[in-house]
Formats: C-alpha cells, sequence, structure tokens
C-alpha cells in the first residue's frame, strides 16, 4: 500500500529549478536512501515530502489524501522530520527535549520518554544542556525526540553526518531497521552505509531523480558513477558490496 507519493513536483527559486521530479511513490514500509552530490536536491526533497516547503507546482499526498490538507496534530503523529541543522529556541536539557517531542503527538508519558533516551544511550546526559552537548550529542538527542512517538513516516537529512563510527553505523541501522514497519525515508552521505543497511536507493543530481532501485542493483549501475564524478571499483562482500575510488575526473 502507498504511504506517501509526489506527482510533478517543481521547485524554482530565482532562475534556478532546484527539483523537477515526476512521479515518487512510497509504500507504507521501507528503507530508503537518498544519495547525491551535493546540490542535487536532496535535502529540497525531503523539505517537500515532509510539508515544510510548498512546490511550485505538483502535490505530495500521504495516505491518498493532500498532506497540506492534515491537521498540525495529525501531521505530527504520522510524519517525524529530522532536519539538517537544529536550533532550539531555548537551551533546553535533554530530557526536555525528547519530552517536547512526544507531547506534539500527545504521548509525553514517562515510560516513551525513558525509552527514547535509552535507545539513544542519553540517559546519562538527560540534564545536560543543549549548548553544552557536542555535535554528536546533539544528533542523538535530536534523533530521540523525533523518534520518541515512533511515526510511521520518518524523514532524515544526513542525521549521522556529525557522529562518531561507532554512533554513525548503530543511528543508520536503527533507522534502516524502521523500515521492517515503518517507512524510513534518510539523505545519505555515506554511500558504503547507505548500499549496505538500506534496500532502496534513490540516486539524484541537479534536482532529478537519475536512478531508483534495489539498492543491490543501483550499487552496479554506472549512473552512480557518473553522478558522482569518480570511477567505483566495486568488491564483492558478505551480502554487500563496497566502493572504492578507482579514478576520478
Amino acid at each position: 500500500m502507498t504511504l506517501l507519493a509526489a506527482k510533478d513536483i517543481k521547485v524554482i527559486r530565482g532562475h534556478s529549478r532546484l527539483l523537477d521530479v515526476g512521479s515518487l511513490d512510497f509504500d507504507s514500509h521501507g528503507a530508503v536512501a537518498i544519495i547525491g552530490p551535493n546540490g542535487s536536491g536532496k535535502s529540497t526533497l525531503l523539505k517537500v515530502l515532509a510539508g515544510i516547503e510548498t512546490p511550485n507546482s505538483g502535490e505530495v499526498r500521504l495516505n491518498d489524501r493532500a498532506l497540506m490538507a492534515y491537521a498540525g496534530l495529525a501531521r505530527a503523529k504520522t510524519v517525524g522530520y529530522l532536519p539538517q541543522q537544529f536550533e532550539p529556541h531555548w537551551d533546553l536539557s535533554v530530557i526536555d527535549l525528547v519530552r517536547l517531542g512526544a507531547e506534539r503527538a500527545g504521548d509525553a508519558t514517562d515510560t516513551v520518554i525513558e525509552q527514547a533516551l535509552v535507545q539513544f544511550e542519553l540517559a546519562l546526559l538527560r540534564q545536560r544542556r543543549w549548548s553544552t552537548l557536542s555535535g554528536g550529542e546533539r544528533a542523538r538527542a535530536l534523533l530521540a525526540t523525533i523518534l520518541a512517538i515512533d511515526p510511521p513516516l520518518l524523514l532524515a537529512d544526513e542525521p549521522a553526518a556529525s557522529l562518531d563510527i561507532k554512533h554513525r553505523i548503530h543511528v543508520s541501522a536503527a533507522l534502516a531497521r524502521r523500515g521492517k514497519d515503518r517507512l524510513s525515508i534518510v539523505v545519505m552521505h555515506d554511500l558504503d552505509l547507505a548500499f549496505q543497511l538500506f534496500e532502496r536507493i534513490v540516486l539524484m543530481d541537479k534536482g532529478r531523480i537519475v536512478a531508483d532501485g534495489r539498492a543491490s542493483e543501483i550499487v552496479h549501475d554506472k549512473k552512480l558513477d557518473d553522478v558522482f564524478g569518480v570511477r567505483f571499483r566495486r568488491t564483492e562482500g558478505p551480502g554487500h558490496v563496497s566502493l572504492q575510488i578507482a579514478s576520478f575526473e
């Protein structure tokens, strides 16, 4: 069953066309990674799918209903959006941030909040203020804030970019695992993790979708080399293919 669908989406700013997507559908569950070079339109697409940015033309539908027709509370319960950059208006503690996230959907019970803190290894940081957190700690706190209510749809923009290797793998794997019974759409910078953990890849370039399909197929597609301007050497590993740069333009 289709949960999220975008059709004929165009985003134009000044004389630049940032996004030009004909048709894009997502089932009610699945782990989807959006990849592409800087400026390819990944973040803009995610904002449009979340209803944060309004396209110049086209429509996004959620459960076969116009996304913009959803009231604020209904959208908060269904769609979780994790931005690339976030700065709260107040210097809140970690536990207050997570509580606010749960309250957005009316589910701020102590159990829900505690589970989110434990899941993202924040239990010992619960009273720490946002201003005192490292980049990685902030990223985990924001993830806990968004995922405290475990929405059916998660849209995350490079959530692991500021994390160390251990937490980058942990967070990316957790988001991909959600695809078993939820829909996770994640903008990924780490290509190896994207292809290793996610089942579907959407490859973007210059605001357009260049390729869209199973990770096991896209990893061998030469469009991947063309879009990133390099030649990848593909090495077969246990259950996945690793990418190494063989040459670049």
